[in-house]
């Protein structure tokens, strides 16, 4: 018995790396699932329907159930298509996994609104657009008096949590990312929807540019960046077995560690009667300093 039996799942950008391993793993775990991918480079340039057939293939020669989806996530019908090949396919839809995602690193000053426009595109618009679609079935489901036991596992980032140089494009989008769950599982869970979101740190093409070598698995080791050690993370909350809903933890290696929302710094709260004005937060500022734990800047000489 698997955790996922009698579930399906759609898991995008399921054709290489980190989303493969999520549809294979969901795929022993019991699951019927929907390989969406639509093939293009790490850049979001091109497609190719090879991959999302290749892991097809990989799951029906294990036993498993599996189709293909080469729609693209952040059309809005592509969505739409994504989720209707699963209920036709399968009956149902129970989980989805956004995980399809593109790089255009670029430092601020010469990025481009083209690069800007393609990471967003897919990776915010695309999670949008597909937790959409399938939150319509869910709600239309639970409405009608059937029973709704769902979860949706988005992909954000450590650069959309904590930010990194290079990656401004890539870093709001994932930012959103986990702004999308929070608000997500606040209203789907009416509907028997639990939504998280995953910060993943693992050997992929996205990283694999970035990092190199660094990331190579180590002859005898435990291989801390597979991008296989995501996945069982992911079918647990993807399971009946979980109840979490609306956080988002930090997923590598050996790891799982939740990761806090925005919260109100205690050390740094400045008060005063009525409207302030310029000189008295100059005037406070300069007379109790600025706590070590914010960040400043000084000119360099």
């Amino acid at each position: 018995m698997g955790y996922l039996d009698g579930k399906t799942v759609i898991v995008t950008g399921a054709g290489r790396g980190i989303g493969r391993e999520h549809a294979v793993l969901l795929a022993q775990e019991g699951a019927r699932v929907v390989v969406n991918d639509l093939g293009g480079a790490s850049n979001g340039s091109g497609s190719e329907a090879g991959p999302a057939h290749d892991v097809v293939a990989t799951i029906r020669a294990a036993g498993g159930e599996a189709v293909a989806s080469v729609d693209d996530v952040a059309d809005e019908e592509g969505a739409i298509r994504v989720v209707q090949t699963a209920v036709e396919s399968f009956g149902d839809v129970h989980g989805l996994v956004n995980n399809a995602g593109v790089l255009r690193d670029r430092v601020l000053v010469n990025l481009s609104a083209e690069d800007w426009d393609v990471v967003v595109r897919v990776n915010l618009r695309g999670t949008f657009l597909m937790t959409r679609a399938v939150a319509n079935h869910w709600r239309t489901q639970s409405k009608s008096g059937l029973p709704v036991s769902a979860s949706v596992i988005n992909t954000s980032s450590e650069s959309g949590v904590f930010g990194n140089p290079g990656q401004a494009n890539y870093a709001a989008a994932k930012a959103g990312v986990a702004s999308l769950t929070q608000v997500s599982a606040k209203e789907l869970s009416r509907y028997g929807v639990r939504v998280n979101a995953i910060l993943p740190q693992a050997r992929t093409r996205l990283t694999e540019g970035a990092f190199g070598e660094a990331l190579a698995p180590k002859p005898g080791e435990f291989d801390r960046w597979s991008p296989a050690n995501i996945s069982p993370f992911v079918a647990y909350l993807a399971s009946d077995a979980s109840t979490i809903t609306g956080e988002v933890f930090l997923v590598g290696g050996s790891r799982v560690q939740r990761i806090r929302s925005w919260q109100e710094d205690p050390d740094w709260k400045l008060s005063t009667d009525g409207r302030w004005t310029v000189s008295g937060i100059d005037a406070i500022v300069s007379d109790i300093g600025v706590p070590e734990n914010v960040n400043t800047w000084s000119a360099s000489v």
